[in-house]
């Protein structure tokens, strides 16, 4: 898991100095004989905190991001799964310095705050698509997602932003960022207050990424490295395609990838949604797994279809890299790539041929439609 919003506040505090050396994440292990804690970084490393006689530890109760509110505890009360900050020398080395001090949010605390923002972005989110940005009024106009689309004016003025790390769609992972790095087409998504209408909005957090979903074929498969080579149809180029913990691989079953043929046809019967109906979530709303943060469904379909893609590929039986073979097509989800680069996937998705048999196509080329899986939201 990446930086937790519940630690932004300690950031911000130590932002007055240059902070010292530190290292925020999950707690793997606590070894009070060696007098090491095993961390598991926002970065992704594995970091082995090192604390002594020296050592203070603290505890940041729920809601609260001052360094003054924080309770002071024992190493004793430091549990797997807790979230944690350590001040001072963490390292990768296996001899690190004694850290200073050790900030603890308790496991049970971050499942609540998860609980909270997921709420929050539930009720008070907008997400959509950008097709205008005012750098002198710091005004984005969007179009929203789903069945009632419709243009919204976002007031980004007094705004934090982030925006998607390229191998993730993962809140967690987002990096900070700022009105700047806006682009028309990007996915945002924001949180804040809308007017009456529902046309004018007032953000107080944004995320935002550049996104693209492809149809390929695949042309070989590395398990062991976690890598497929593909040809993109569209463009008839080779592709590299990386996978890693966080990509979705899913694979449809042949009623599924019917119906969603059906629904690139337009022969649904009228709007609806996906079989369990349209709602926000990959788990939490969607998979949340950011502080406060955004989360999204997929849509997909053509014509007057539409529907909750994501919730139908929670559903669809994961995929093993072994289990694809050169000719298998596939639709793949990633951030926007240079021409030549690799791309991570965000997902990949087998068992797609009869989707794509029903795609329309203009010059020889697929058209996906709406297909697209947008951002997740907040959980941590």
């Amino acid at each position: 898991m990446k930086l937790c919003a519940i630690f932004l506040g300690l950031t911000v505090v130590w932002a007055q100095t240059p902070p010292p050396k530190s290292v925020v994440g999950e707690v793997t292990g606590v070894d009070a004989a060696a007098k090491q804690l095993k961390v598991k970084g926002d970065d992704g490393a594995n970091y082995i905190v090192a604390f002594d006689d020296g050592t203070s530890y603290l505890r940041m109760p729920l809601g609260e991001k001052d360094l003054k509110k924080a309770e002071k505890i024992t190493l004793s009360d430091i549990t797997t799964g807790d979230r944690l900050l350590a001040r001072g020398s963490a390292a990768q080395d296996a001899k690190p310095a004694p850290a200073k001090t050790v900030i603890i949010m308790t496991k049970a605390d971050v499942a609540k705050k998860q609980e909270h923002d997921r709420a929050e972005w539930q009720r008070r989110g907008v997400a959509g698509t950008v097709m205008l940005v005012n750098a002198s009024t710091k005004e984005i106009t969007i179009n929203t997602h789903g069945r009632d689309a419709k243009t919204v004016v976002i007031d980004a003025s007094g705004a934090g932003f982030r925006r998607y790390a390229s191998d993730s769609v993962r809140f967690a992972d987002a990096k900070p960022a700022s009105f700047a790095d806006l682009q028309t087409g990007d996915t945002i998504r924001a949180l804040g207050d809308k007017n009456e209408d529902g046309t004018r909005f007032k953000a107080e957090e944004l995320v935002s990424g550049s996104f693209q979903t492809i149809a390929a074929m695949v042309v070989s498969v590395d398990p062991a490295t976690g890598e497929v080579r593909v040809t993109d149809l569209q463009s008839k180029k080779p592709v590299t395609v990386k996978t890693n913990q966080s990509s979705m691989l899913r694979r449809l079953d042949e009623r599924t990838a019917g119906m969603l043929a059906r629904r690139m046809r337009g022969d649904a019967g009228g709007p609806g949604g996906a079989p369990g109906g349209p709602g926000e979530g990959r788990g939490g709303g969607p998979v949340a797994d950011g502080p406060g943060g955004p989360g999204g469904r997929g849509n997909f379909g053509g014509g007057g279809g539409g529907g909750d893609l994501q919730q139908v590929l929670d559903r669809s039986p994961q995929l093993s890299l072994a289990e694809l073979k050169k000719g298998d097509a596939l639709i793949i989800s990633s951030s926007k790539a240079a021409d030549g680069s690799a791309i991570t996937a965000m997902s990949l998705v087998a068992g797609v041929e009869p989707f794509l048999a029903a795609a329309p196509r203009t010059a020889g080329q697929v058209n996906l439609g709406s297909w697209n899986l947008e951002m997740n939201m907040p959980e941590q």
